[in-house]
C-alpha cells in the first residue's frame, strides 16, 4: 500500500482521457547471472472508470507491470503514465491518487481489523473528521462490521482478503491496482470481493486493473490484457477474443455410461482437438476447424452414440487457444526409464485414443480406501471439524469443498496423521491413522496448500530431500529423481532454489516430491491455488492419469470447475459436511426454473448462504413463539 501524507481532498486529480498509460515498456531484471527481460516493449492504456483485467500464466510480467504502475519499480525503457502525470517525475502526486494491493497484503495479524484500519489511515494521511464515515461504509461493504475488535490473524482466509481491500480503499483512490485479490479464497468470499470492486467502479469512478487467475472473471471485466513471456498479445473486451472460436466449442457427451475423465482424455489425443476440458456431465472442446466435427464423430462412433452439441465459446477457450496447453509434448513422452520401480509411477496420459478406456473400473474388493467416521477435532472449547463422516474407494477421485475455515484442511491432516484426532475412527490403506500415523504416512503422498518445499534447497536437493525421507535408497532413488526430472520437466532448473521458482514450477516440484515414492493414496491440499490457467491443465492430466491407474485422489479446491473432475463431493461447512454425492447431486440442489442449468459454483453459493440463513430464521421463529 502507498504511504503518502497528501490531504483527503488533494488526491484525485481530475482524470484525463486515460487512467494509466504504458508507452513502450521495457523491464530488465538480473537472475542468476543473466539477464531476464520481464516486459518487453509494451504499450497499453486504461479508461477512467473501468475494469481492466490482467490475465498471463506464470512468469508473463503481470507482477512487474503492477508494480510498475504503482511506481515501485522504473521502466529501464519507455514511459508510464497515471492520470497524465509521468510517474518518474510525478512520483508522490500519482501515489497520492493510486491504491495497491499486492498478492501478499501487509496486514498486522496482531493487531485488530480496527487498529489495522487506523494504521493504513495513518499512513495514507487520511484526516480524522473523515474517517468515521469512511470506516463505516467499508465495513457495510465488506461485513466486517460485526468484527471490527476481531484479530486479523483470527480472520478467515476470505476476510483477511476483504480487510486488505479494505485498507488499500481507505483513501478513495482513483486508479486501484489489485494483484490477484481473490486467489486462495471461497466462491462466496470471491464473489463478496467482485460486489466491492464492482460498487466503487459505479459509486465512485474508480478505474480497477486486476489481475487474476479466474478466467471466469475474465468474462466480467469491461477491458482485458493478455501477457506472455513479457510481451503484449493484445488488448480489448472479452468478446473480442472469443469472437474468432465461434463454430468451434462444442460439449461432447457420449449417451451410456463413462468416465468423463477418460473422455477428456481420448479427445485431447485427437489432432483436431486444440483444447478438451470437462464441464459438467460433458467434455468441453475447442477445434482447430469447424469442419474437424466431422472427424470427432468417426472418432468417437465405436463407443456408442455420440451427442456432439454446439455453443457459444467464452473467453477461456479464447486464452487456451492463443497460449496452448502448455507442458501436453512432455507429459506425451514415454518414461525412458523401462524399470519396474517407474513403470507404475502413472502420471502419463494415454498417447493414443486406443490407450483409453472408457468403462468405469470395477473390481471385486469394495472396500474402501479410506474410513473416516464420526471424527472431531477440539482446539481447546473449539471444534474445527465435528463428526465428519464418508468413504473413498479405490481409483476415487474425492473432492473436499468448502468455504474458509470450514476444516477442510484439518480434516486432511488428520488424514495424513499429521495431526491427531480428537475422537473418531480414521483408517487409510486398512491403517488405523489414530493408532500408527507413520505406517499410513508410508502409503500415501501429501501435498500442502504452499507447496512443502525447502525454498533455500535447489530443485535436485528437495528431491533427493524427499526421496530419501520416504525410504528410498540406491538406484531405486535414483531412477525416482531422473524419472521426477523427466516428467515435470525439471531438468532446466536442477539447480535453482525452490523458493525462487514461478509457481507453475513449484507446483511440479512439489507433485513430483509427493510421488517419489509411488503411493496408492494422494492427498493434494489446494493443490492449483494462485497457478495460472495453463497450468492448471497439466496438473489434472496428469491426476486424472494416476486415477485411471488406480490412485486414490482427495483433493481441496476453491476452483469449482475442479470440483468436476472429481468422481464425488462433500461440501463442508464450519467443521461439518452439509452436501456429499456426484458433481451432478449436488448441482440439481441448485436448480430453478430461473436457472436450470446450474453450475458448480452455483450450487456451492447457493448451500453456503442457504446454511447461513438457517441461524437467522431459527432466531425468527424463536421470537415469534
Amino acid at each position: 500500500m502507498m504511504s503518502t501524507a497528501t490531504p483527503l481532498a488533494d488526491s484525485r486529480p481530475a482524470a484525463p482521457a486515460e487512467a494509466l498509460v504504458l508507452d513502450s515498456v521495457t523491464k530488465r531484471f538480473s537472475a542468476a547471472g543473466r539477464e531476464v527481460v520481464a516486459l518487453h516493449d509494451v504499450s497499453l492504456q486504461l479508461t477512467p472508470g473501468t475494469i481492466t483485467g490482467l490475465i498471463g500464466p506464470d512468469g508473463a510480467g503481470k507482477t512487474t507491470l503492477m508494480r510498475l504502475a504503482a511506481g515501485l519499480l522504473w521502466p529501464d525503457e519507455g514511459t508510464v503514465h497515471v492520470f497524465g502525470l509521468d510517474m518518474r517525475h510525478h512520483g508522490h502526486q500519482v501515489q497520492a491518487s493510486l491504491g495497491y494491493m499486492p498478492q501478499r497484503f501487509g496486514l498486522y495479524e496482531d493487531l485488530t481489523v480496527q487498529e489495522n484500519l487506523d494504521l493504513y489511515a495513518d499512513l495514507q494521511g487520511v484526516p480524522h473528521a473523515a474517517r468515521t464515515a469512511r470506516y463505516r461504509e467499508l465495513m457495510r461493504m465488506t461485513g466486517l462490521a460485526p468484527f471490527t475488535s476481531r484479530l486479523a490473524g483470527r480472520l478467515s482466509g476470505g476476510m483477511k482478503q476483504k480487510l486488505g481491500l479494505a485498507c488499500t480503499l481507505v483513501h478513495p483512490p482513483g486508479l486501484l491496482l489489485l494483484d490477484e485479490p481473490t486467489v486462495g479464497v471461497d466462491p462466496v468470499s470471491r464473489r463478496e470481493l467482485w460486489q466491492i470492486v464492482d460498487r466503487f467502479v459505479r459509486e465512485e469512478g474508480t478505474t480497477v486493473l486486476l489481475s487474476t487467475a479466474y478466467l471466469d472473471e475474465a468474462e466480467r471485466c469491461d477491458d482485458l490484457i493478455i501477457l506472455y513471456e513479457g510481451r503484449l498479445l493484445g488488448q480489448g473486451k472479452p468478446d473480442v477474443f472469443e469472437r474468432p472460436l465461434e463454430g468451434r466449442t462444442f460439449k461432447v457427451r457420449l449417451q451410456r455410461e463413462h468416465h468423463n475423465r477418460s473422455l477428456e482424455q481420448k479427445l485431447s489425443t485427437l489432432p483436431e482437438v486444440v483444447d478438451a476440458v470437462i464441464q459438467g456431465d460433458a467434455v468441453r472442446i475447442v477445434l482447430r476447424e469447424p469442419s474437424a466435427v466431422e472427424a470427432i464423430h468417426r472418432a468417437l462412433d465405436p463407443l456408442g452414440v455420440v451427442d456432439i452439441e454446439a455453443v457459444p465459446p467464452r473467453f477461456e477457450d479464447a486464452f487456451v487457444s492463443m497460449l496452448g496447453t502448455r507442458g501436453r509434448q512432455d507429459a506425451d513422452k514415454p518414461d525412458h526409464d523401462n524399470s519396474s520401480e517407474t513403470a507404475t509411477d502413472g502420471t502419463q496420459p494415454p498417447r493414443s485414443t486406443a490407450d483409453v478406456d472408457l468403462r468405469i473400473p470395477t473390481t471385486d474388493d469394495t472396500r474402501p480406501v479410506i474410513e473416516v467416521r464420526d471424527v472431531k477435532r477440539r482446539f481447546g472449547d473449539f471444534y474445527a471439524v465435528k463428526g465428519v463422516t464418508f468413504d473413498v474407494a479405490r481409483g476415487e477421485v474425492f473432492g473436499l469443498l468448502g468455504a474458509n475455515g470450514a476444516g477442510k484442511t484439518t480434516t486432511f491432516r488428520m488424514l495424513c496423521g499429521l495431526l491427531p484426532a480428537s475422537e473418531g475412527r480414521l483408517v487409510v490403506a486398512g491403517i488405523d491413522v489414530r493408532r500408527t500415523a507413520a505406517a499410513a504416512r508410508a502409503r500415501i503422498g501429501y501435498m500442502s496448500q504452499k507447496f512443502s518445499l525447502y525454498g533455500t534447497l535447489s530443485v535436485a536437493q528437495n528431491l533427493r530431500f524427499f526421496s530419501g525421507a520416504y525410504g528410498l535408497r540406491g538406484r531405486r532413488r535414483a531412477a525416482r529423481i531422473r524419472w521426477a526430472m523427466e516428467q515435470f520437466q525439471l531438468t532446466s532448473v536442477a539447480n535453482s532454489n525452490s523458493g525462487a521458482l514461478p509457481l507453475g514450477y513449484k507446483q511440479r516440484l512439489a507433485l513430483a516430491c509427493a510421488l517419489m515414492h509411488e503411493p496408492e493414496i494422494l492427498f493434494l491440499d489446494e493443490p492449483t491455488s494462485g497457478v495460472d490457467p495453463l497450468a492448471r491443465r497439466e496438473f489434472w492430466h496428469r491426476i486424472n492419469a494416476l486415477a485411471a491407474r488406480g490412485v486414490t485422489v482427495l483433493v481441496t479446491t476453491h476452483f469449482m470447475e475442479e470440483a468436476e473432475y472429481c468422481d464425488r463431493l462433500a461440501i463442508m461447512v464450519e467443521g461439518e459436511i452439509l452436501a456429499l454425492g456426484t458433481p451432478s447431486q449436488i448441482k440439481e440442489r441448485a436448480r430453478t426454473a430461473e436457472r436450470p442449468e446450474p453450475i458448480m459454483e452455483d450450487a456451492f453459493i447457493t448451500l453456503i448462504q442457504s446454511r447461513r440463513e438457517q441461524p437467522a430464521r431459527s432466531g425468527e421463529a424463536k421470537r415469534e413463539a
